[in-house]
């Protein structure tokens, strides 16, 4: 009873104080297509292999004692198991693997290796805490070191943006990098500030199941009208080859032709600028 209360009361108390059918469209039925992956296993399994591999090695310290307790004990604290298990179906659930959908896994795993190590001998938790501290040290070493490819874009593109704009004029970015509208000090043209809930992509497809008709339910033509009362000053294509590019949608392709002309690039990144 407790813990169906403790799931219940907050979403229907954040419901209450938001809008509940609205509420219920942006968590649940907003977009089916988000929740399939018909058209990308391939891109959706690359991605669960890979992140899940990362946890693995991050967490190379903590598994090994688990194991061993599941080996030679059988038992444990059953809401830590709980616990453990249910991260792992949220995990799961949507199938997009996402690198931070990860990190609900992390505090179950660490206290179930916290009680294995108070019944294993004590060279267990001389290995654990070695082998923690040294992959602390790599992924340290690499969110240190590891290049910033796409934010090095980001701020390139918020330079070119900035030098052929006004600081009142409206931009519209059609990309998946948000930022950029803030390292250009430039407002967007739209309360869309990416291309994700325009085309779907936002949920990490990039097949078939991305495009117009994809879209959140009555997207495009808000879209339409915000651009239509603020047209910006400046369009920049930063799809750069994705399946998000305007050659496959027809209301941004038409948008383009009527009123802008290619003024440059950036990156792959293609600047348009308003006709008079």
């Amino acid at each position: 009873m407790r813990l169906g209360a403790g799931a219940v009361l907050p979403v229907l108390g954040a419901a209450l104080v938001t809008d509940p059918a609205g509420f219920l469209f942006w968590t649940v039925t907003g977009s089916g297509a988000y929740a399939s992956f018909t058209g990308s296993e391939l891109h959706v399994l690359g991605r669960a292999l890979a992140n899940t591999a990362i946890l693995a090695v991050g967490c190379a310290g903590l598994i090994p004692p688990v194991v061993r307790v599941l080996r030679i004990a059988r038992t444990g604290a059953a809401d830590l198991w709980l616990w453990c298990a249910a991260s792992a179906g949220a995990v799961l659930a949507g199938f997009h693997f996402f690198g931070h959908y990860y990190l609900q896994l992390l505090p179950p795993l660490v206290l179930l290796a916290t009680a294995a190590l108070h019944i294993l001998p004590r060279e267990r938790l001389t290995a654990a805490v070695l082998t923690s501290a040294c992959c602390c040290t790599l992924f340290l070493a690499w969110g240190l070191l590891a290049p910033r490819t796409e934010l090095a874009h980001a701020q390139r593109l918020a330079d070119a943006t900035a030098r052929r704009t006004d600081p009142g004029d409206r931009v519209l970015i059609w990309g998946m990098h948000p930022e950029t509208y803030w390292l250009a000090d430039r407002a967007p043209a739209s309360r869309y500030l990416t291309a994700g809930l325009l085309t779907n992509y936002s949920g990490g497809r990039n097949g078939p199941q991305v495009g117009e008709k994809h879209a959140v339910a009555g997207a495009w033509p808000v879209l339409r009208a915000e651009l239509t009362a603020h047209p910006p000053a400046l369009i920049i294509d930063d799809s750069r080859g994705k399946s998000y590019a305007p050659e496959r949608l027809p209301s941004l392709r038409r948008l383009l032709s009527a009123g802008y002309e290619e003024v440059g690039e950036v990156d792959g990144a293609v600047l348009y600028a308003r006709v008079d």
